[in-house]
Parts: structure tokens; C-alpha cells; sequence
């Protein structure tokens, strides 16, 4: 039988590297969480043999007082994935209809398979934009439509009068999930007034996360907002324990040290800049980003090809396009690297 420590050993040399610059698949933040944020989970271990909140009333307020909604309009879940699944299982039967686009987000097509639903996709764009008013129609005979924004997996953002135009097109019986998974990562001009919105308009639910810009996708904490009569009945679907103490702890140092997380968006803003500029000065097209990733469309290179053999993990697409989450200065040079290498053979194949 293994020693305990030996045991230990084991667990924690299967954890994931925290820095680990050819991991850009799942737009993971690169750096770990904020010093101060380690401290404060660190600390929270000694309570580990406590149960959480029953309900987790104290992080719903401290989310709603952050956001400046009440909270009785916040409900929380095991990531964005957690709170998606509450709104399906709160508002859907098996077999209604749930429109998104094609490309998504890579969870929308298994949640509607795991609430029995029928999907209905609309393609994007040959820049990867939304087509609202095709998605607009297809909505019409949803009981719940999809918009992610920025989108994921292109990186794309509507205007917010497109937005507004959109949920007046939107029956009132079909909800909304407006995905803000990447909202951090705007600029607060290219922000909506989400709050605004959810008063405007009772069928749409806001979805956030702390995995991206925060850091915390270990941690598994998300949120929606939304109007408080669909709010109630979301709640009811709050499982009883179902946020850590970590998360509460996690939030609350993180909301402490915003400054320092700004500094961290900035960096990771500009490093995605830097690497489609870098790509476009090799000929490469990338989509007009507003995350942190970059998109490559399938155009005049198969994509698979220039990095399955690189060491890099990156997300494939079936329409041929590839999705590069936005690490440090290291990843974006593999990633450039991976893209010369596949020039320089191309080359010289053609001589």
C-alpha cells in the first residue's frame, strides 16, 4: 500500500502546468491567479472540513452589489456551463428547439443533447460575425436562442444598437443567453449595459465567468443575471452546497485587487494584438478579435496540418478553422514558429 505522502505526490504531479505555454485550447488565462488570491485560498483551507453555504446568498450579493444589479436577480453555478444548464433545465422540455450559431461555443451543442433538445444552427459569416437576422428567424420557433459576445469562438462583437435590435425581434417567449463569458477582455466602450438590458427586456439572461479574465477556471465558479420573476425560478434550481468555499473566498479577494487584474487583461490584450499583427504580416487572416484568443478561418492553409505537429493544443473546427487561446510572449512565438515552419515547407514543395 502507497504511503499518504507518496499518495500526495502522485495527486499533485498529475495538476495541470499553470504556465505551460503550448496549452491554447481552452482560453485558459495564462498566469495563475493573483498573488493576493492565492494567499486568501491558501487561508481557506483550514475550513475545508465546513460545509458552504446551504444557498450561496453571501456570493450572490457580492456579485450583485459588483455588477449593480439586486440580488435577487443573480443566480450562480459550477462555471457558465452550471448556470446554462439551470436555464435549460428551468425553462425547456425535451424536444423544443434551441437556436445558435455554427461555429459556438463548443458546450451549447452538448447541453442541448443533455436537456433533450433539438438545435437549430445558423452559420456565421465568412469574418465569423453573427448573422442576427437569420438568427432572429430561427429563434422565432425557439424556446431559448444563443448569442455569444464576444463570440467564441471567432472573437467577433455586434454593435450594441444590433444587440438592442435583435431581442426587440426576439419573441418574448423565446430566452435569451446572452454569453459574456470574454466581457472583461472590452474595452468599456464595446461593453452593453447589461443590466439595462435584462430591465428592458425580461426573457434575457446575462452569463459571466470567473474561469477567463479572473483566472479561477479551476475553481469552477459562474453567474447569470437576469429579471427577477425568471431569476426566482432559476434559483429554485440552485443545488444546496454547490458553491465551494473557495469560490467565495476567490471572488472576494479578486474583487479587492481589480487594479492588479486590469494590468493582467492589458497584457493579455495586447499580446493578442502583437501575435495577429505578427500573423499578419505572414499573409495570415485572423478574425477581428475582442478576447482572448485569436481565430484562423480555413482559407488557403489547412490548419490541422500546421499544428498537430508543433506540440501546441489548439481547438480544431469542422469548417476548418482553428481557435488559438492567447498565452504569454513563449506561445505566441510556438505558434508563429509552428506557422513559418509550415510556409518554408510549402515553399518547398512548390520548387
Amino acid at each position: 500500500m502507497a504511503a499518504p505522502e507518496d499518495n500526495a505526490t502522485a495527486a499533485a504531479s498529475a495538476l495541470p502546468d499553470a504556465l505551460n505555454p503550448l496549452m491554447l485550447s481552452l482560453n485558459e488565462n495564462p498566469f495563475p491567479p493573483l498573488p493576493s488570491v492565492q494567499m486568501a485560498l491558501s487561508a481557506s483551507i483550514g475550513s475545508a472540513n465546513r460545509y458552504p453555504e446551504y444557498l450561496p446568498q453571501r456570493l450572490r450579493a457580492m456579485i450583485a452589489a459588483h455588477i449593480g444589479v439586486r440580488d435577487e436577480q443573480v443566480v450562480l453555478g459550477v462555471g457558465a456551463t452550471g448556470v446554462i444548464m439551470q436555464v435549460l433545465h428551468a425553462v425547456t422540455c425535451p424536444g423544443d428547439v434551441i437556436a445558435m450559431t455554427s461555429p459556438t461555443f463548443d458546450g451549447y451543442p452538448v447541453f442541448a443533447r443533455m436537456a433533450r433538445l433539438v438545435p437549430v444552427t445558423v452559420p456565421l459569416d465568412g469574418h465569423g460575425r453573427h448573422d442576427l437576422d437569420a438568427l432572429a428567424r430561427a429563434a422565432a420557433g425557439a424556446r431559448v436562442v444563443v448569442v455569444c459576445r464576444p463570440h467564441n469562438p471567432t472573437g467577433t462583437i455586434e454593435t450594441a444598437a444590433d444587440i438592442e435590435e435583435f431581442l426587440r425581434s426576439v419573441p418574448a417567449d423565446t430566452v435569451v443567453l446572452l454569453d459574456e463569458a470574454y466581457v472583461e477582455f472590452l474595452p468599456p466602450e464595446f461593453r452593453l449595459d447589461a443590466a439595462g438590458l435584462v430591465a428592458r427586456y425580461p426573457n434575457l439572461v446575462a452569463l459571466r465567468t470567473f474561469s477567463k479574465a479572473y483566472g479561477l477556471a479551476g475553481l469552477r465558479i459562474g453567474y447569470g443575471f437576469c429579471a427577477q420573476p425568471l431569476a426566482r425560478k432559476l434559483w429554485t434550481m440552485q443545488l444546496p452546497f454547490g458553491i465551494a468555499i473557495t469560490g467565495l473566498v476567490a471572488v472576494a479577494a479578486s474583487y479587492e485587487v481589480e487594479a492588479e487584474l486590469q494590468q493582467r487583461i492589458r497584457m493579455i490584450a495586447n499580446e493578442c494584438h502583437y501575435l495577429r499583427m505578427r500573423l499578419g504580416s505572414a499573409g495570415v487572416y485572423s478574425t477581428d478579435s475582442h478576447a482572448n484568443f485569436v481565430y484562423l478561418p480555413q482559407r488557403d492553409r489547412y490548419w490541422p496540418q500546421v499544428f498537430d505537429d508543433s506540440g501546441l493544443r489548439v481547438r480544431h473546427y469542422a469548417d476548418g478553422g482553428v481557435r488559438i487561446t492567447v498565452g504569454d510572449r513563449r506561445s505566441t512565438r510556438a505558434v508563429l514558429a509552428a506557422v513559418r515552419e509550415n510556409s518554408a515547407a510549402g515553399a518547398a514543395g512548390a520548387v
